[in-house]
């Protein structure tokens, strides 16, 4: 592959919301650190992120956040009383995440939304190409989503944004792209999008799904972009406008995702994702397949 455009290095995960669909679990505690089986749904994140290359990333919190940096930190008292156990296994799955990645922090000081919470990454970032990655969609390592991206992003430049095919009637609930295709497959030419359309005026049912590539001009087009659905400075709206007009910062490309993917932005799909990957356990899976097949079958 002819690499033409600057490596991607940094990642950002905005992690600001308030969490109030999971209401009341997430009054004092956030969101993102609602566990997946036994880790955090954050966690699963950073280590998606660094599977494709990225170990710099910018976490962008608000009050009632401290969890998720005391969480990516040491924690030198329960280390110690891990090894004065020797429970060797327990010490590793603790290290593990204070050893992810180079993490940073910054607040997003009102909840103006998405786009307003990746600007807030700019000091960080400059004008380096990043990827963001949101927290309630959960890729599962075996289908390397981000990696893909990036490397298309290398070939073309400019902005690439994960998609997925949804049922016509669910497209209000998503961002939504108008699309051309290309000569690669799954790989398709991005010329619009809308925030949460009304299904009669969606242009697709190809849904935007919380993966991005980004250009750092996308930075100058949210400085200018003014609040728009639910009065929130929109990220999808400043993507409207790089796709618009590719003089801005390139070409916007969306690669269809087809993999497996675990929303835990919703109470059903989050118990849905557990189960899911629960069964999937080889420590967890056999004794736990073998009961809820029992449950469902016997006592439903």
């Amino acid at each position: 592959m002819t690499m033409l455009h600057p490596v991607i290095k940094k990642a950002v995960i905005p992690a600001a919301g308030l969490g109030t669909r999971f209401l009341p679990a997430t009054k004092a505690t956030p969101k993102e650190m609602l566990p997946v089986v036994d880790k955090p749904a954050i966690q699963y994140v950073v280590e998606e992120a660094v599977g494709a290359g990225l170990d710099d990333v910018l976490m962008i919190t608000g009050r009632n956040k401290r969890a998720l940096e005391d969480h990516f930190d040491r924690n030198y008292e329960l280390e110690s009383a891990l090894i004065a156990k020797g429970d060797d296994d327990r010490l590793k799955k603790v290290q593990e995440s204070s050893d992810l990645a180079t993490m940073h922090y910054v607040r997003q000081g009102d909840p103006r939304g998405l786009g307003h919470a990746v600007l807030c990454a700019e000091p960080h970032v400059g004008r380096e190409p990043f990827a963001v990655l949101l927290g309630d969609d959960l890729i599962d390592p075996r289908d390397p989503l981000l990696r893909q991206m990036a490397d298309i992003y290398a070939r073309t430049g400019g902005t690439v944004v994960a998609l997925m095919e949804v049922d016509p009637a669910n497209v209000h609930l998503y961002g939504c792209a108008a699309v051309e295709a290309t000569d690669e497959e799954d790989v398709v030419r991005i010329t619009g999008l809308v925030e949460k359309p009304d299904p009669q005026d969606a242009p697709s049912n190809y849904a935007v799904i919380g993966r991005y590539v980004l250009n750092p001009a996308i930075f100058d087009i949210l400085r200018e972009t003014e609040p728009g659905r639910g009065g929130e400075i929109q990220l999808t709206d400043a993507l409207q406008k790089l796709a618009a007009d590719e003089t801005v910062g390139g070409p916007v490309h969306g690669v269809i995702f087809r993999g497996r993917r675990y929303d835990t932005g919703d109470r059903g799909d989050y118990l849905r994702a557990i189960v899911r990957l629960a069964c999937e356990r080889d420590d967890l899976g056999p004794e736990f397949r073998t009961w809820l097949h029992r449950y469902v079958t016997e006592e439903m």
